[in-house]
């Protein structure tokens, strides 16, 4: 029977498999557990279906392996769909050993990886199939913040199928061999008329660069399931937990001098936020989440002192920085997250402001932005903020400012922070005075004198300062210092909001 259970839906299959450059979903499991760590459950559940012939064929584990082990050491709960075993179809049977594997990891606070390679519901189950899936989906939404959900997607994922990775915290694709939709090509082009192939619709591109849905797309599945080990260091076993502390010889009080000119003196030119991060973290190793997607905003995990740190960043390349719909989606979900698993947030702020126009307005940028308010706002883990350059209007507020219960926040001395920038401004402010010049020459020296006015009071940190929104102005070269001395101070942090069911988030 071990050896039924092993050789899974035959030995033919197995070997499509490879040829499709595909794992089998015991390899999958093997490579991504520590050696010798895997513990299987349920290898001889069969499923119960009586009908269409069903009856005649039970292979034993029913086209799911599930289980636990360890990586790096900690404990992990994993699921692998088998697509050798009916196309990795789910049944009644197979949905039961997938929740009895995440009741187990919310049992003993551990992450839950699932890998994904299915068809989606077996049709000869029927309603028992579909029950099923609700089955899981109620598990992952009562799991959330409590451990730590990964979704590797490795194969087919349609239908129903991809409500479960949507609710987890992490998915992952791989180039190529996955693909995720609601309704495949077929019905589409029945329905709509439309004419679109499975890559285009929800390959892993699509949905690294356009949906949003996947956070990383890797290679190939061993790159995949790499990815996955490195993820789960950053995090830890479950809300109630600390993530783990990584070795490091990267010296605390480092100054990288180079820090000082990488911002521009000339406040519309651009440049690249992360070189201010990998100047300033451990090891100038910096692993980015979603970086295909929205990319004015850059989110992603570091360590200081070993230990792990969420990043938030205005990237000044694109979109001048702005915060859109897709960004402050993007960044608020990962905000959340960090705060539910007890990962202090650092965030890194040059922002014009919210991105305007009509697309964004229809497309409901006042609630889609307060999403990314309301995360900085509700979290109450450390939260450090570094104002680079620019932080104009609503979006100085959102991006972690000391209203919303920033904890440490400090500025370069170039800073500007104010209601909008100097021109705009002084077209307000002083239009009655230009109004009143004629002569083109003298309106534009007057223009001048304006802003250089506005400049001089606002185009700097030192109001801020002085009103306490600024506890401390440093030098670029000294920002990781002062980060690190600032979560060693926060280390102890102990904060809660009111008590509550939960709240009621723009959604």
């Amino acid at each position: 029977m071990e050896a039924k259970a092993a050789l899974a839906g035959g030995a033919t299959r197995i070997a499509k498999q490879h040829e499709a450059g595909k794992l089998t979903a015991r390899e999958r499991i093997l490579a991504l557990l520590d050696e010798d760590s895997f513990v299987e459950l349920d290898k001889f559940v069969t499923h119960r279906c009586a009908d269409f012939g069903m009856q005649d064929q039970k292979i034993l584990g029913d086209g799911v392996v599930t289980g636990h082990g360890t990586v790096d050491g900690r404990p992990v709960c994993v699921f692998a769909q088998d697509f050798t075993v009916f196309g990795g179809s789910l049944s009644g049977a197979y949905a039961q050993k997938i929740c009895k594997v995440m009741d187990l990891a919310t049992k003993i606070g551990c992450p839950v990886v699932g890998l994904n390679d299915s068809g989606g519901a077996r049709i000869q189950e029927g309603v028992e199939s579909l029950a099923g899936y609700a089955d899981i989906f109620l598990r992952n939404v009562l799991s959330s913040g409590v451990v730590p959900q990964l979704s590797a997607i490795m194969g087919p994922c349609a239908g129903g199928a991809v409500y479960s990775p949507a609710i987890t915290d992490f998915i992952l694709m791989v180039d190529r061999t996955s693909y995720m939709f609601i309704t495949g090509p077929e019905v589409i082009k029945t329905v709509t008329h439309e004419e679109v192939t499975k890559e285009q619709l929800g390959g892993a591109a699509t949905h690294a660069s356009k949906s949003g849905v996947s956070h990383f797309t890797e290679p190939d599945e061993l790159s995949c399931i790499a990815r996955l080990r490195e993820l789960l260091a950053f995090m830890p076993g479950n809300n109630a937990e600390d993530p783990p502390i990584v070795p490091t010889q990267d010296p605390p009080d480092r100054e990288n001098e180079a820090l000082d000119t990488v911002v521009p003196a000339e406040s519309n030119k651009s440049y690249d936020i992360k070189k201010i991060i990998t100047g300033v973290v451990d090891d100038a190793k910096f692993v980015e989440v979603q970086k295909d997607f929205a990319k004015n905003i850059v989110c992603g995990f570091a360590h200081f002192e070993g230990r792990s740190t969420g990043i938030v960043a205005n990237q000044p390349l694109h979109l001048a920085g702005c915060l859109d719909i897709d960004a402050s989606i993007k960044a608020a979900r990962f905000v959340r997250f960090c705060d539910a698993f007890n990962i202090p947030i650092v965030t890194f702020v040059d922002v014009p402001g919210f991105l305007p126009g009509t697309t964004q307005e229809y497309g409901g940028i006042i609630k889609h932005g307060a999403k990314l308010l309301y995360a900085f706002a509700e979290a109450t883990v450390p939260k450090i903020t570094v104002i680079t350059r620019k932080a104009y209007g609503g979006a100085y507020d959102v991006m972690s400012s000391k209203h919303i219960r920033g904890d440490v926040n400090v500025s370069y001395p170039a800073a500007e922070i104010a209601v909008m920038g100097p021109e705009g401004a002084v077209n307000i402010i002083f239009r009655s005075e230009l109004d009143k010049i004629t002569d083109e020459k003298a309106k534009a020296e007057a223009r001048a004198r304006f802003t250089a006015e506005y400049k001089e009071r606002f185009a700097n940190p030192y109001k801020a300062a002085s009103l306490g929104y600024i506890d401390e102005i440093i030098r670029p070269r000294e920002t990781r210092w002062t980060i690190v001395r600032s979560l060693r101070m926060l280390k102890n942090k102990r904060m809660t909001n009111l008590p509550r069911k939960h709240g009621n988030i723009p959604l």
